[in-house]
């Protein structure tokens, strides 16, 4: 260990609470292994879980840290969604020293009271928690910090010791320093405990981690966009066709203000049984996605992308607005290729990328590079261009995508996650193309080049980013426009992570009785809070009768259920078991998913009328085919009007939990 890492965890070996707050590239998990060493060195019958936040960093940090320095001595296990010790959890901690984990699955241990799968807080002697920064809200790791401090303030005394790890706490979003301090306060009353920095050894520690070399590489306007404005032309013709009005101001086309203003358009046309309203505003969302990716990548990309949204609809219209919409977009679909292939008027940013990316990778050598975008289409079509760019590809530029574990067209699995990363640190690709998944926590070999590209984030996010260059004399880029967002936001987050470091070192300066006190309030106030959300949650839930509740699909409106029709199982996936339920809809593709214990995915579900994709097929037990249901694509009729939601948790009915009654007459199994 280096000199400040052993500054920094004293207070850790003596037994405290404590938040380590060093940069990226600083070592904190290093140090964590060594404080885990201690701890169960010198306590017999310690258990050590490590928590982190993403599935990838569970076997980066078994196979690169813990069980390389504590595996010969100790037993070690590393558990994610992906594999089998899941679902025995409790099992796995009777008989292991240390449990590496995503804390989702120590969250569901704690709630599920199934012997073999249920724990206790207090079974843990030390709780180590990797990017602690995100213990606020509603996040996994507050809901298990919540149980501890409510633990804590009853006077229980069997509880583990914590010790957090972060960057950067961030300053909450507040932009003065009276805000920033109550922000890092509420962080540690969140963790129960100090925050801790290098002071003695500082000079050390920047040595050790020496910042990028930071620069902006502006672009004009682009002074020509006839594909642009020709969207803008089509987007205005349907506005026209709504008809509504001064009562209803329309922000610029082309920005994310304007997307939160038609979600609200489709929104009141659902709530107001309106589909005229409804339809043209789904629509207005695709046509202002494409201008968005238009101003962040190829002309070619964002026709794509209304391309691939039409070809579905022909064969779903089923009314006069549907007729109008379509024929749009066939209409001027010819002259939207046509433009979209102009190589005039492209994307000037593209050609500033282009020169960033060659000015690193044309040297020769070994170059290694990320370059971040805001979403996952974004970066599809970033690789594409990447990887039919003649000069690109003659400068060496192996790249590969990089996105969040999860299910669907535009995810990886966690095995894809792993191959790409390795590839990238054995050298055979030295471009990564990512979504934020990159910003946090990965172990990556040292990028000489950390591109950011049309992206707006946070001062946490930024700090994380620029951490990914650790290579002597690497470059930080802002790829931006000229008086763009971008480029202000990136000057704003530079003034916030000052702040952060002003407001942390005024809580480090506080005389150790006031901040306790500060915390002890914080935490007893989260609590109250807390317990008051919840019953009013429960007193919400209960509004309406389920059989009062009808649902409705959001695309056609027409009426497919009753609320008392939805059952829950497990507490996640919600069904409905009306036999009669299957002629409203229709089947299709199978998802990506794998096998879960009790039950696998069937096919995809959409509405017979219109085609809205509701949900898939389960199919529950091996016995039970059952369709499980999105709320976000229904409205609810309720006695109080036509409501929304975006999550089942916020429906105002209650959902009882589905149980399988199996019956056997005359050698035939029915299902009840």
């Amino acid at each position: 260990m280096d000199i400040y890492q052993e500054e920094v965890v004293q207070r850790a070996l003596r037994g405290e609470n404590i938040i380590i707050w060093l940069p990226t590239g600083g070592g904190k998990t290093r140090a964590a292994v060594y404080v885990a060493k201690k701890h169960l060195e010198n306590n017999p019958g310690a258990k050590v879980a490590v928590l982190v936040n993403k599935v990838h960093l569970v076997d980066q940090h078994y196979n690169k840290e813990f069980n390389p320095y504590l595996g010969r001595d100790y037993s070690l296990v590393s558990i994610s969604g992906d594999c089998d010790q899941k679902d025995f959890f409790g099992c796995e901690v009777k008989n292991s020293d240390l449990i590496i984990c995503t804390a989702q699955i120590l969250e569901n241990a704690l709630t599920n009271q199934e012997e073999g799968k249920h724990v206790e807080l207090s079974q843990f002697t030390l709780l180590i928690i990797d990017e602690c920064h995100h213990t606020h809200k509603e996040g996994v790791y507050n809901k298990i910090m919540a149980r501890y401090v409510a633990q804590k303030l009853k006077g229980e005394r069997r509880l583990p010791q914590i010790l957090g790890l972060t960057a950067s706490p961030g300053t909450g979003g507040t932009k003065s320093i009276k805000g920033a301090v109550e922000h890092v306060l509420q962080i540690c009353a969140n963790l129960d405990s100090v925050i801790v920095s290098s002071k003695v050894y500082a000079p050390e520690l920047k040595k050790k981690v020496p910042r990028p070399r930071k620069r902006f590489d502006i672009v004009d306007r682009r002074p020509q966009d006839p594909f642009g404005d020709h969207l803008k032309f089509m987007m205005q013709f349907i506005h026209d066709f709504m008809a509504l009005g001064p009562d209803f101001p329309v922000r610029e086309f082309g920005t994310q203000e304007y997307e939160a203003d038609v979600v609200i358009l489709e929104k009141k046309g659902v709530t107001d049984r309106n589909r005229l309203l409804a339809q043209c505003a789904l629509h207005l969302r695709q046509y202002n996605d494409a201008l968005l990716i238009n101003d962040t990548v190829r002309m070619v990309d964002a026709f794509r992308v209304l391309e691939s949204y039409y070809s579905t609809k022909s064969s779903t219209t089923m009314d006069g607005t549907g007729f109008f919409l379509l024929g749009l977009y066939q209409e001027n679909e010819v002259e939207l290729r046509k433009l979209s292939g102009d190589a005039r008027f492209e994307n000037p940013k593209m050609g500033k990328l282009q020169n960033t990316l060659l000015e690193q990778f044309d040297q020769g050598g070994h170059s290694r590079g990320i370059l971040f975008s805001k979403t996952r289409k974004s970066i599809c079509c970033l690789y594409d261009w990447v990887s039919n760019n003649p000069a690109l590809q003659r400068a060496g530029i192996r790249a590969a995508i990089l996105t969040g574990a999860g299910n669907g067209i535009n995810y990886m699995t966690q095995n894809e996650q792993k191959d790409t990363i390795r590839n990238f640190r054995l050298g055979s690709l030295n471009l990564l193309i990512s979504t934020s998944v990159a910003e946090e926590g990965l172990d990556i070999p040292e990028c000489n080049l950390v591109v950011r590209y049309g992206l707006l984030t946070n001062e946490i996010a930024q700090q994380q980013a620029s951490g990914r260059a650790r290579a002597s004399d690497s470059v930080y880029s802002v790829v931006a426009q000229a008086g763009g967002r971008e480029v202000r936001r990136e000057l704003l987050n530079e003034c916030l992570e000052d702040l952060t470091g002003r407001a942390i070192g005024e809580v480090q300066r506080m005389e150790p009785r006031e901040f306790q006190m500060k915390i002890t309030d914080l935490q007893t106030e989260a609590l109250l809070t807390r317990h008051l959300a919840e019953q009013l949650k429960i007193k919400k839930r209960s509004r309406f009768n389920a059989a009062t509740v009808q649902l409705s699909c959001r695309g056609c409106f027409l009426p497919v259920a009753l609320g008392n029709d939805i059952k829950v199982i497990e507490n996640a996936h919600h069904v409905n078991i009306n036999p009669d339920f299957e002629r409203y809809y229709k089947t299709g593709g199978q998802p990506a998913l794998k096998t879960f214990e009790d039950w696998e995915p069937g096919r995809v579900i959409s509405c017979a009328a219109c085609g809205r994709q509701w949900g898939m097929e389960m199919i529950y037990k091996k016995i039970a085919l059952l369709p499980i249901l999105a709320i976000e694509n229904f409205a609810m009729e309720t006695p109080e009007g036509r409501k929304l939601a975006k999550k089942w948790k916020n429906v105002e009915f209650t959902v009882e939990e589905y149980t399988i009654l199996l019956c056997v007459h005359k050698g035939v199994h029915f299902l009840a």
